[in-house]
This record gives C-alpha cells, sequence and structure tokens, in this order.
C-alpha cells in the first residue's frame, strides 16, 4: 500500500538518496542523479531546480 508523504519529506529523502550516491561514487555526476532523485521521489520542477543548484554550489 502507498503512504503519502510530505513534500519536505521527499525533498529530505531525495537529498539523501543523492548524497548517498555521491558519497559511494565521488565521480558520479550530480545532474543525472538529481533527474534520478525527481523521477524517483515524484519531485517537482522547482523541487529539481533546488537540488541542481544545491549540489552545484556544494561541488565548487
Amino acid at each position: 500500500m502507498t503512504t503519502i508523504m510530505p513534500q519536505s519529506e521527499l525533498m529530505r529523502k531525495a537529498v539523501a538518496w543523492i548524497s548517498g550516491k555521491i558519497k559511494n561514487n565521488p565521480d558520479s555526476k550530480f545532474v543525472a542523479l538529481v533527474e534520478k532523485a525527481a523521477v524517483r521521489f515524484n519531485l517537482s520542477p522547482k523541487d529539481v531546480e533546488f537540488l541542481q543548484r544545491f549540489f552545484k554550489k556544494n561541488q565548487d
């Protein structure tokens, strides 16, 4: 059975998921991971833009 989660919880899970993937494989491209997270966690385009800026800023 599927449960409904608040959007903020999905964002937290997406950030944790992407961070874990980057930690396990530092050479992975964050843009591809953000796209996968968008589908996996059903994120809005606004959330995707935030994640792209967040991980790009932290990568520099």
